[in-house]
């Protein structure tokens, strides 16, 4: 099935009704990159993103980190440090409103 975005679909399959791939849900809005912080939940991961804000009093850039939660479903494999690629979608719980989609590169990776 596919999700109207341009990734591989898992070989695993999965029985999740909220699988975008094996389920009935609906991937729609942005896509963020980011690396897994989390995995503690159960069917979900934490997504941690870095980016710069520029600081114009010091005229310099300083660090930002931004947490997603996402929904994880069963037929993707995911750790801890996993580059991963999550997509919008209705809101599943007070939350998340992400789905992963697509791993990125596995843990140590920098792409």
């Amino acid at each position: 099935m596919a999700i109207g975005l341009n990734v591989p679909e898992p070989e695993e399959t999965c029985t999740d009704p909220n699988c975008p791939f094996h389920g009935t849900l609906g991937v729609r809005g942005q896509t963020i990159e980011g690396r897994v912080a989390s995995t503690d939940m159960d069917k979900t991961v934490v997504v941690e993103r870095e980016y710069d804000v520029k600081v114009p009093k010091y005229d310099r850039y300083m660090k930002r980190r931004s947490r997603v939660s996402a929904h994880h479903p069963p037929c993707l494999e995911l750790e801890v440090g996993d580059t991963v690629r999550i997509g919008e979608t209705r809101p599943l719980s007070k939350t998340k409103s992400h789905v992963v989609i697509e791993r990125v590169s596995e843990e140590g990776g920098d792409d």
